[in-house]
């Protein structure tokens, strides 16, 4: 299992009202934000679901699209699995008329796996695949499915897997880096410092985080990364910098952080005047009762969406669901849509590919022809044990992120 993909889904089991990857209110499936060259808008928007779901809706009839996931899995992977199986089910019955059937396949989380599960899939006509999870069994699907010239959506945060056909739906970190060090830069801070985790996800942050600053005008004057129960010594060794920086970027999770801003003062460094800056990990109610936090940013999707999608899951299968669940939901009835309006035909990469993005439950998104994707996020900052949004996520891609 690749480390980014299995913090991501521990951070989000224990989670399930986290992270900016969130919704439209009321938004019960997904459509085109706009003309593209090669794809129209398949519906303006969607129509509501009649709540209750009937619980005994089947995987749909029509186009055949596969279905992979980890449901034999042990822990948490098939927990997870299991929560995406019911979104992809709640979709298709949320979908007005949507024309798809789901070939569900258990690659029981192992490369090996997907690669029969996408075999099998195709032998019994997919036309699209959906998943896998894991960015090992992503890549064994993908090269079966890229074979068959068959397009991919898979759920791993590995943008290492992704390419020209196999594209990755899943919250990607540098989406939240990017979104939130603009904000900072537009509000004026120019000069940053960055204490990182010597980690993959810590890899992933810090090249997007020194790619980004100088991007919009800025300087990284300061960066140091730190191992398991190192923290406090990285910060001894970056409190010289805090004083040139007017923004702190501390991309670690909940129980980490308030430790390193303590850190930071303790070795002498002054955080008075500074934006300290965090990423999607950062959504988290524990963070939130920090008093240390206040004034703290972070970018996420607006959880309106999220909040109205979980109503409807818990009315239907009478649990929470997992918060990566949308994934599989909004992947579920992109195919539908697509096939609505143009037939099985039109599962295209110009069409997956439409640079005017989609709209699902987390918000508007879009493919980039390298198979990673980009989503319009708020700019979330906390405040008095809540957060508030200071900078509205964008309902379009012309808006600009």
């Amino acid at each position: 299992m690749n480390a980014k993909d299995t913090a991501a889904i521990r951070t989000r089991l224990a989670r399930t009202s986290r992270r900016g990857f969130l919704l439209m209110a009321g938004a019960a499936g997904l459509a085109a934000c706009s003309s593209g060259p090669e794809m129209s808008a398949p519906q303006a928007a969607l129509p509501m679901p009649e709540l209750p779901p009937d619980p005994n809706a089947g995987l749909g009839t029509g186009t055949p699209i596969g279905l992979i996931l980890p449901l034999g899995a042990s822990g948490n992977a098939g927990a997870v699995a299991l929560s995406l199986r019911n979104a992809a089910e709640m979709a298709l019955s949320e979908f007005a008329g949507a024309r798809i059937r789901l070939i569900v396949k258990d690659d029981g989380g192992t490369g090996p796996g997907a690669q029969a599960a996408a075999q099998q899939a195709l032998d019994e006509g997919a036309r699209a695949i959906i998943g896998p999870l894991f960015a090992h069994s992503v890549a064994a699907a993908g090269q079966v499915a890229r074979q068959r010239g068959v397009p991919l959506v898979g759920f791993s945060t590995d943008t290492n897997v992704a390419t020209q056909g196999v594209y990755l739906l899943s919250f990607l970190p540098q989406t939240d880096v990017e979104r939130v060090i603009r904000y900072a830069a537009a509000n004026g801070r120019r000069s940053f410092v960055g204490l990182v985790p010597d980690n993959a996800y810590g890899s992933v942050v810090e090249a997007a985080f020194r790619e980004t600053v100088p991007t919009v005008g800025g300087r990284v004057v300061g960066l140091e990364r730190y191992g398991a129960g190192q923290a406090a010594e990285a910060a001894r060794r970056l409190a010289g910098s805090v004083a040139q920086a007017d923004a702190v970027f501390l991309p670690d999770a909940a129980d980490t952080v308030p430790q390193i801003v303590q850190a930071l003062s303790g070795a002498g460094a002054s955080l008075a005047g500074k934006q300290l800056i965090g990423t999607g990990l950062w959504d988290d109610a524990k963070l939130f009762a920090n008093p240390a936090m206040n004034g703290g940013i972070f970018a996420a999707p607006d959880t309106a969406g999220f909040r109205a999608f979980a109503a409807r899951y818990r009315a239907r299968f009478g649990r929470e669901p997992v918060r990566t669940t949308t994934l599989s939901h909004d992947a579920v009835s992109l195919m539908a849509a697509l096939v609505n309006s143009y037939g099985e035909a039109g599962i295209t990469d110009a069409a997956i590919q439409n640079p005017s993005g989609f709209s699902g439950v987390d918000g508007i998104f879009r493919f980039r022809a390298d198979g990673t994707n980009e989503r319009g996020l708020a700019v979330m900052q906390i405040s008095g044990g809540t957060t508030q949004i200071v900078s509205p996520a964008p309902r379009s891609f012309a808006q600009g992120m």
